[in-house]
This record gives C-alpha cells, sequence and structure tokens, in this order.
C-alpha cells in the first residue's frame, strides 16, 4: 500500500476498513450502577497549558482545516485536566466500542459463557440415532476458534479479519474448527456412531439485520471467512503456494498466483462464485514477499457451520448418511427442544475475553454482534431491539447519550458521532466498578499489544497508555487525496500510584497530500504521541 498512487477501488476499500481501523505503524516520535458523571468545563485548555509537542503536532499543515478535539479528566472525571471543545460532535471511528462493548459487557456480564447445545431429534435405537442432531446457535463469536489451553482467546496485532485492507495480517495457530471437533467428540461419547438423517444448524436466535455490516448471524466460525495463504514458489516462474482454512464442504478453493521476481509488485486477486463456494486466486507475489494472507466472506454461515460438524462427526466414527456439500434444511426443525436429549454442548471462554478481542484488534463483526446479543436479552429477535437496552445501559451508567449518535457496533455508520465529554464518561464509568482494571487491559496498550503495538515502543509512556483507536478514511476524488474524516484515541493514562485518568484525543477534518496511505499513517502516529505526551506530564494534585 505504499504507492504514489491509488486507485479509486482500493481507496474506496481502504474508507470501509478505517472507518473501524487505526493502523498505526512504528512512530518516529521520541516521547517519551453508578451517579451521573461531573460534566467537564466546555472552554478550550489555553495554547499554554498543554505540553509544547502536543501543541506544536496541532499546528502542522495537515490540520490547518481540521477541528481538534480534546478531554481529559482526574480518575473520577470530576477535576479536568485538558478540554477543547468537549461538548463538540466528532466521528467516533472504532472508539464508538467503548459504548458497544460496555453494554453487552454490562447486559451478560463479565463471567457469561455462551453454552452451544446440541439436541437430537428422533428415535434412538442403541447406538444409532434415526433423525437429527440440531445444533441450536448462541451467537458464541469464536466457537472456540481462537481459545488458547489456558481458556483465553488469541488474537494478533493486525488481525485476519483485515488481511484483504492491510498488508501484515497474520493468523492465530488454533484450530478454527476446534468446538465443532469438540461437538462431534461428545456425540461419539455419547454412544451416538450413526445418524440416519440431517444434521441442522437452529439459527433462529436471531434475525440478521443488513444495517449493521459486518452482518452477525447467530452460527459463526473463523468469523464467517475463509483464510486464503499464499507463499512464493522456489523460484520466479514458478506457481504460488497455496493454504487455506477452515477446509469444509462444499468450498473449494484455486489459485493461479505466478511467482514473480524479488522486489517486483505483489498483487493478489480474491473472486468467489456460486455463493462463495468457489473461490480462485489470481495474480503474482515477489519471490522474497512474507507470505500473503487474503479471506473470503462465507456466503451461508449456517450451511457452513452445518457441512463442518458433519465432517467432523465423520473424523470422529460417526456416519452421518446426509451430504455435507447440501443445505441447512430448517424446515425440519423443531418448535423447541423440551424433552429432547441434549448429547452435548460446547461452552465458550467468558465474555470479558471476547470484549479483550473485540478492542484490542478492533472486531468489527464483534461489536456488532454485541447489538444483538442484547437484543436477545430482552427476548427479541430483531438487533435493532438492542439499542434501547444500551440506551438505558448508558443512562445507568451516567453517559449523556445525548452526545452520542449509533447505528452500529462497530463504528462504521456514516452517521455516528460522540463527544470527547460522552466516551470520557463512558470510560469514567468502569473506573467505579469492579472490573475496571479488566476493562482498561482490554484497551490496546501503547507499545506493547492490539493496534497499538508498534507505537512508541521506546518512549517514555510505552506501557502507560490504554487507549482504543479509531479512524474514518475515504476518498477525495477532486484533489486526488485521501480524506481524513477523523482519527481517535480514548482510554487511559498511568498517571502512576494508581491513578488512570480518562481521555480522548481526536481530529476531524484532517488533510492529506495525496493518495499515500502513509499520509493517514503519519496521523495516526500523531494521536498516539499526543496521547503519549499526556502520559508524561507530571500529575497535578
Amino acid at each position: 500500500m505504499n504507492g504514489p498512487h491509488l486507485s479509486a477501488p482500493l481507496r474506496r476499500g481502504l474508507a470501509a476498513a478505517c472507518a473501524a481501523l487505526l493502523f498505526l505503524a512504528p512512530s518516529t516520535g521520541t516521547a517519551a450502577g453508578a451517579a451521573p458523571s461531573p460534566t467537564p468545563s466546555p472552554s478550550p485548555t489555553p495554547a499554554g497549558g498543554l505540553d509544547p509537542r502536543i501543541t506544536e503536532i496541532m499546528r502542522k499543515p495537515e490540520y490547518r482545516n481540521a477541528q481538534w478535539g480534546l478531554l481529559q479528566t482526574g480518575p473520577d472525571g470530576g477535576r479536568v485536566v485538558h478540554s477543547m471543545f468537549p461538548d463538540q460532535f466528532f466521528i467516533p471511528g472504532s472508539t464508538a466500542k467503548l459504548v458497544s462493548v460496555s453494554g453487552p459487557w454490562h447486559t451478560l456480564g463479565s463471567e457469561h459463557r455462551f453454552v452451544t447445545p446440541l439436541y437430537a431429534v428422533g428415535e434412538r435405537n442403541g447406538a444409532t440415532l434415526t433423525g437429527d442432531l440440531d445444533l441450536v446457535a448462541q451467537g458464541d463469536l469464536t466457537m472456540g476458534g481462537r481459545t488458547r489451553p489456558d481458556g483465553t482467546v488469541a488474537y494478533t496485532d493486525l488481525d485476519h479479519t483485515y488481511a484483504n485492507d492491510f498488508t501484515g495480517a497474520t493468523l492465530t495457530p488454533e484450530n478454527p474448527l476446534a468446538g465443532i471437533d469438540e461437538l462431534a467428540r461428545q456425540v461419539r461419547a455419547a454412544g451416538i456412531t450413526r445418524v440416519e438423517g440431517d444434521v441442522i444448524v437452529d439459527s433462529r436466535l436471531f434475525a440478521p439485520d443488513p444495517v449493521l455490516d459486518p452482518t452477525p448471524t447467530p452460527m459463526i466460525v473463523n468469523d464467517n471467512l475463509i483464510d486464503l495463504l499464499t507463499t512464493p514458489g522456489d523460484r520466479a516462474g514458478a506457481a504460488a503456494r497455496l493454504d487455506w482454512r477452515p477446509k469444509v464442504a462444499p468450498y473449494q478453493v484455486s489459485s493461479a498466483v505466478k511467482t514473480v521476481a524479488a522486489g517486483e509488485p505483489t498483487g493478489i486477486t480474491v473472486t468467489a462464485t456460486d455463493g462463495g463456494t468457489r473461490i480462485r486466486l489470481s495474480g503474482t507475489i515477489a519471490a522474497d514477499a512474507e507470505p500473503l494472507l487474503r479471506t473470503s466472506p462465507i456466503g451461508d454461515p449456517a450451511a457452513f457451520g452445518r457441512a463442518a460438524l458433519i465432517q467432523a462427526l465423520e473424523r470422529t466414527g460417526v456416519q452421518v448418511t446426509a451430504d455435507p456439500a447440501g443445505p441447512n434444511p430448517v424446515a425440519r426443525l423443531p418448535r423447541d427442544y423440551e424433552g429432547r436429549p441434549r448429547v452435548a454442548a460446547y461452552t465458550s471462554p467468558p465474555y470479558a475475553q471476547y470484549a479483550k478481542l473485540i478492542l484490542k484488534v478492533s472486531h468489527n463483526l464483534g461489536a456488532n454482534l454485541g447489538i444483538c446479543l442484547m437484543a436477545v436479552a430482552t427476548g427479541s429477535r430483531q438487533c435493532e431491539a438492542g439499542f434501547p437496552v444500551l440506551a438505558d445501559f448508558l443512562d445507568e451508567a451516567g453517559v449523556d447519550r445525548g452526545q452520542l449518535q449509533l447505528t452500529d457496533g462497530r463504528g462504521g455508520n456514516p452517521a455516528d458521532r460522540a463527544t470527547p465529554e460522552a466516551l470520557v464518561q463512558m470510560l469514567t464509568y468502569w473506573q467505579r466498578t469492579p472490573d475496571a482494571r479488566l476493562f482498561r487491559e482490554a484497551l490496546p496498550i501503547l507499545g506493547v499489544d492490539g493496534l497499538l503495538a508498534e507505537n512508541c515502543r521506546d518512549c517514555p509512556a510505552r506501557g502507560k497508555v490504554f487507549g482504543k483507536t479509531g479512524a474514518a478514511v475515504g476518498e477525495d476524488a477532486l484533489n486526488d487525496r485521501l480524506a481524513v474524516g477523523a482519527i481517535t484515541i480514548a482510554g487511559y493514562l498511568d498517571r502512576g500510584g494508581g491513578r488512570f485518568d480518562p481521555f480522548y484525543a481526536g481530529v476531524n477534518g484532517a488533510s492529506t497530500p495525496g493518495p499515500n496511505t502513509q499520509d493517514v499513517v503519519a496521523i495516526a502516529n500523531d494521536l498516539a504521541m499526543i496521547a503519549a505526551y499526556l502520559q508524561e506530564e507530571p500529575p497535578t494534585p
């Protein structure tokens, strides 16, 4: 993505990704149930009150037409340390996830675990089930596909869900079918070795809402993605090597990618047909290139889960007469499962682990899923019913929701807005809860992990800023450049002695000199450095 010019399709792709992701490359800077939150003063911090390094950043030419927002308070939100336009709406990008993750965290509880049951629907005669196995999807975000042996959820600093938008995305080593395999083992352990019927995924938990993009589904395997990893061949002209996962019928993958000489351009196109089940890669990869990850969406997550389970059963010695490549026969589902024997169940890690994944890597699907899960908590199947639940929680938490506009969970809708004050109120709420540390450490940590891993690795603030990042970047076709709607960061500053100041820093309307994505990265670095400089200031009484 380091070229002098980006094509319009690539710029549109970047815009879609950056609406929720702020990817921060290494910085070259040296730097080191609640009562309502008090309302910070709206008056701007005098110029002399900010670290000169911060004002120097804000006066750069790329911010000539921009609007800055800044708010830092004491731990309880009452005393204002720095303030610039705290009650003005800013485009939040993924800092909106501070709100959308907080809602289900409060509604479900940090220790909530998703239990996905598998029922035998039919007649059992010894080891043979004449009937169906029904997997009742529960909105489990990973179905064991990221769970480490110690029960925590694995992530990489640049997640595979961003592989089509940013070079350098990597996979976690865990088996994406681990939960499905566990269900199959339990069926075999229950004494069933033959199913004369079908396997069905029951996805009636909630109805997919296309307004939420990416659209959550009750059944999710591998983030509803096929991973495609291309490695250069042994020499220029040789076919590139391809590995992909998870390998589930009826998905078929082929590659026509060729290896080119070292230093030559790498460009791979992924084409999917037949409902996403036929995937073909074409293009080139340089002989000296690192393995390149791309993804292709799973067209029908329920049918995919069904096929994966049938194949997993067969691997454990359970014969199923149904074709794994067939449709998911939902018409066979019973009205309910009262009296039906449960022959297996997969139990997820606690929700706090999923929240950590969502916040560390800016996981869009997981953030949108939280809206649907709040709806389910009320007994509704319509994801929109999650927003009133979120509204009630914000009222309870002392967050002025009039200073928020949210149409999704990821922070990617053009209508989404948030004031610095509202986000700082959200952060302040968590300081008063038993989960304060758990929530804080779920955020990316400057110079350590998540989307702040590569920033400020050698500065004094490393490890002392916990911040959710956000961005909204689009195409300025008129001037052949990238239009930076917003770059934001919000979280906590470790001020020492157990004191953590909530803060927000953001800029609306910055400009870049051209279409080079590194100009956007530079703006993102500026926000990270502002957070670092705020942390380095000597604490005041």
